[in-house]
């Protein structure tokens, strides 16, 4: 079933969000982070009657404001998905919700974790009430690959939040709504992403440091993950956790090609460049996985991505065959195909 309706070509697939989203109020919460801004603008190109940014950050909005001066259907709204009253009118006569607001830095989770669980575990109830209350048609909530097996705050979070939606689908009563997650992993380029730390780092003259060379990561493009947000929308039946496939890396690989490509473009910066050694940082992980095995077991996967069924719910498991699901053991990404995906988006942060 899922996989007739994902058979369409990119053309195919532009007519499927546009007729989802044609029309539609749509409010995206953290619309000013990385995903959310991303969510935001492709959005707007599909025609909806009104976005509406909720965001907590004054100066995102101020400035995505500044950006997006040519559309006259989005709307910016101050406020945080702690706050269950502000959540309630900003829901009012809305269709559709992307919930993009998180707390994601691993190591201030760690040192602030009832802060974490404030915003992503309250706030992220806050936001399924909310729903209810205005009686929206979908509530995307927006996960990471952190989930699976967590050892940190961040992770441990985020993986209640996840569990949150998926049993909002059994409390709703009558109600003609959807909750379901998104499971992406590290998306490069985003806001406090490596790029950005190693520009910032080269900029100052300062050593690019790397926590542990032995260190994997499951990686996906900024063009890549929007459209496949919007369309889960389109093949969603109820609380359902779809798994993107990503590549993995090796972050030292990974490291080394964003220094040798954003080293020529930057003053100062012409001698070769050592990559210090910190040691692993307070709840980081050495490999990443995109689900358990148990979460497998009852997957059914597509060309480009898994869809984990909720277990609150009846389903047939269909034997296949075992796949790894750890960024230590699939293939890793060469450099050369690293550097192909780095030069598409250096432009964007370098100013060239």
């Amino acid at each position: 079933m899922y996989a007739k309706r994902l058979q369409s070509s990119l053309v195919e697939l532009d007519k499927t969000l546009r007729k989802q989203f044609e029309g539609k109020t749509v409010v995206v919460t953290g619309g000013t982070g990385s995903i959310g801004t991303l969510i935001v603008r492709r959005l707007l190109e599909l025609s909806p009657r009104v976005v509406r940014v909720f965001s907590n950050d004054e100066n995102g909005q101020f400035f995505l404001q500044q950006s997006l001066k040519k559309y006259e259907n989005i709307r910016f709204l101050v406020g945080d998905i702690r706050d269950k009253d502000r959540l309630a009118r900003a829901f009012e006569n809305c269709d559709i919700v992307f919930n993009a607001a998180a707390l994601k830095h691993v190591p201030l989770c760690e040192y602030n974790p009832f802060e974490a669980v404030k915003t992503n575990v309250l706030g992220t109830q806050n936001v399924l009430d909310a729903a209810l209350q205005a009686n929206v048609s979908q509530v995307a909530h927006i996960s990471t690959d952190k989930v699976v097996n967590a050892i940190n705050t961040m992770g441990a979070t985020k993986l209640l939040s996840e569990k949150l939606v998926v049993a909002a689908n059994h409390y709703k009563g009558m109600r003609d709504i959807s909750f379901f997650c998104v499971r992406l992993g590290n998306v490069l380029g985003s806001q406090g992403s490596l790029l950005h730390l190693l520009i910032d780092q080269l900029r100052r003259e300062e050593t690019p440091a790397i926590t542990d060379p032995r260190m994997t990561r499951f990686i996906v493009s900024k063009a890549r993950v929007v459209d496949t947000i919007l369309r889960t929308c389109t093949i969603t039946k109820s609380g359902e956790i779809f798994v993107l496939k990503m590549p993995a890396v090796n972050v030292m690989d990974l490291l080394e090609v964003i220094i040798e490509e954003i080293q020529p473009h930057i003053q100062n910066q012409k001698k070769p460049i050592k990559i210090e050694r910190t040691g692993k940082r307070v709840g980081e992980k050495l490999h990443e996985e995109l689900m358990t095995k148990y979460e497998y077991e009852r997957a059914v996967e597509l060309e480009d991505m898994y869809i984990i069924p909720s277990e609150l719910e009846k389903h047939e498991i269909i034997p296949k065959p075992i796949a790894e699901l750890s960024s230590e053991f699939v293939p890793k990404m060469s450099k050369e195909a690293i550097r192909k995906i780095i030069k598409e988006i250096l432009p964007e942060f370098m100013n060239l």
